[in-house]
């Protein structure tokens, strides 16, 4: 079943072959991740590319002084991994962590590849994927530079409806480059300007 969620995904963007669906069996794994437990540590190479059937991660950066900063969220259906340090080989500058029980299929680098390989259209699938991600990306380093906090906040409510109510406030504003006081301000606020319109 949780196989059969992946193909769908893939098939959402090309049909996939009886034969092509096939290949992929034996070099998929799933894994059920606990709150809070890290798929990816700081310092490690990145070895998969992770798919989320239920759950929800985030992918953060720690600074010198030990903050935080979220770089990205993904929920059921997405795909998260360091892109960079899985094509590389090197080691990561980031952590990903699960922020609630999550269940994940996972395809490792030399498996990807095969795939790559053996069923071509799987290679324009995922570059879609990787495109979509980094114009999503490229929008959101704009909007730190060019937007004011609560038009970030609006912004990131407009993206992510469903997980706004599933995230603590904390990885909220580590996302949003705000501390998690600013961020309830801007949440008075919004509530304060929608009751007077």
């Amino acid at each position: 079943m949780s196989f059969q969620l992946l193909i769908k995904h893939f098939e959402a963007y090309l049909p996939l072959t009886e034969r092509e669906v096939q290949l992929f069996e034996g070099r998929v794994s799933q894994r059920q991740i606990k709150r809070r437990q890290a798929i990816l540590q700081e310092g490690f190479p990145c070895q998969h590319y992770s798919f989320v059937l239920d759950g929800c991660f985030r992918m953060f950066a720690v600074d010198r002084k030990g903050v935080d900063h979220t770089i990205q969220f993904a929920a059921e259906t997405n795909w998260i991994a360091d892109i960079g340090s899985f094509h590389s080989g090197k080691p990561s500058g980031l952590f990903i962590e699960a922020i609630e029980p999550s269940r994940i299929l996972q395809i490792e680098k030399q498996d990807l590849y095969f795939l790559y390989t053996n069923i071509p259209k799987l290679d324009r699938i995922f570059k879609v994927i990787i495109e979509n991600k980094y114009v999503e990306l490229q929008t959101r380093v704009l909007q730190t530079i060019s937007s004011t906090a609560q038009e970030r906040y609006l912004t990131f409510l407009e993206q992510y409806p469903a997980l706004a109510l599933r995230l603590p406030n904390t990885q909220i504003a580590s996302y949003l480059g705000i501390t998690p006081e600013f961020l309830s301000k801007i949440r008075k606020d919004l509530a304060t300007a929608q009751r007077h319109s």
